[in-house]
């Protein structure tokens, strides 16, 4: 059952941009195929553009978010072609490749970050078990990584160095194989420790909730909202039930970072949805075409959003519409979402 063999590869000072890419081309004349997970959208595309430029007879690819769903998916069909022929093959990914894809390379090369990350990019290795010897997955700690915007990749990079170190010190208290679950336990119990103030999820008063809370309160005892009754009514409330399910409901988000879908012109289909969007006579009624646009657009922050905005590289598709496309020069082929003209391949790092 044990597929891949994980090895530690940090080093004082961190891995440059090159030196990864050392590792790359010598694991791929070991392997003939290889996945790099990243931690961000910067990260992929300096390595991509690192490894295309000079990589030869080998196909190498990109995948991120700043690629639109169609995209991504005609990148991973056109992956999946070159492996079960065993041509030279390397992919530069953001953590999106880590779950729900069933793809299968025979080295994994992932920058350090939670081990609940570095199992999910192991479980792209050697993922059908038939190589005749285990595939080897790096932890590689790159320089200068700055991941201040992504809190959770950062905390949990944090306490996998810990781990690692422990492993290091005595890995037969892990069994001797850092993702066995006493490893993975271990990481949980501290992650969630360091975390421990953060996992009631807090509540202000400019939420729905109207004061300072949490939602574990909220589902729980809720004593601020049965207090808040006793004041009024000079009584303790007599139902059974006195948890706040539709205000919690109201207040949770699954994803706290707002984001804009912006339709992109990827392929023919993508241009014709935008073309079919800004004629369209009564666009609120053109719901098939909207629903086709999901699998055309990129979502991006709200700063970015503006400052495209500003810079006039997205506009609407009617004025007043609310629905925002890309001007073409913009959208790489390669990488998708560009900060300038594809041409100059110079990408948002957000």
């Amino acid at each position: 059952m044990k597929r891949v063999k994980v090895l530690d590869r940090r080093k004082i000072g961190g891995w440059t941009d090159d030196g990864v890419a050392e590792l790359v081309e010598q694991e791929l004349q070991e392997t003939g195929s290889d996945l790099i997970v990243v931690n961000t959208k910067k990260s992929a595309i300096n390595l991509f553009q690192l490894l295309y430029k000079h990589a030869e007879g080998v196909e190498v690819y990109h995948l991120s978010t700043n690629m639109c769903p169609a995209h991504r998916m005609k990148v991973l069909d056109m992956i999946k072609e070159c492996l079960p022929d065993r041509k030279p093959v390397i992919c530069v990914s953001t953590q999106l490749i880590e779950a729900g894809v069933d793809i299968d390379f025979g080295t994994v090369i992932r920058y350090l970050a939670g081990m609940d990350s570095i199992a999910q990019s192991a479980g792209r290795c050697n993922r059908n078990g038939t190589r005749p010897v285990p595939g080897r997955v790096f932890i590689v700690n790159p320089q200068g990584e700055n991941l201040d915007y992504l809190k959770d990749i950062k905390v949990g990079r944090d306490i996998t160095e810990r781990i690692l170190d422990e492993f290091k010190a005595d890995p037969e208290q892990f069994d001797g194989d850092i993702l066995a679950l006493k490893a993975l336990e271990r990481y949980y119990q501290y992650y969630f420790y360091a975390r421990k103030e953060e996992m009631c999820y807090k509540v202000g008063s400019n939420s729905v909730v109207g004061r300072s809370d949490n939602l574990f309160e909220l589902l729980s005892t809720n004593l601020q909202s049965v207090y808040g009754y006793q004041r009024i009514n000079n009584s303790y409330p007599k139902i059974p039930l006195r948890q706040s399910f539709m205000t919690a409901a109201k207040a949770f988000h699954a994803i706290d970072s707002p984001a804009r879908g912006v339709i992109v012109p990827y392929g023919e289909e993508g241009e014709r949805i935008i073309n079919e969007l800004c004629a369209a006579i009564y666009l609120d009624k053109q719901y098939r075409l909207l629903k086709q646009a999901q699998r055309y657009s990129v979502n991006i922050y709200p700063y970015v959003f503006d400052e495209m905005a500003k810079q006039k590289t997205i506009y609407e598709v009617q004025r007043g519409s609310g629905v925002f496309y890309l001007d073409k020069q913009f959208y790489d082929q390669n990488c998708g979402l560009s900060g300038s003209t594809a041409n100059e391949m110079e990408f948002l790092n957000c």
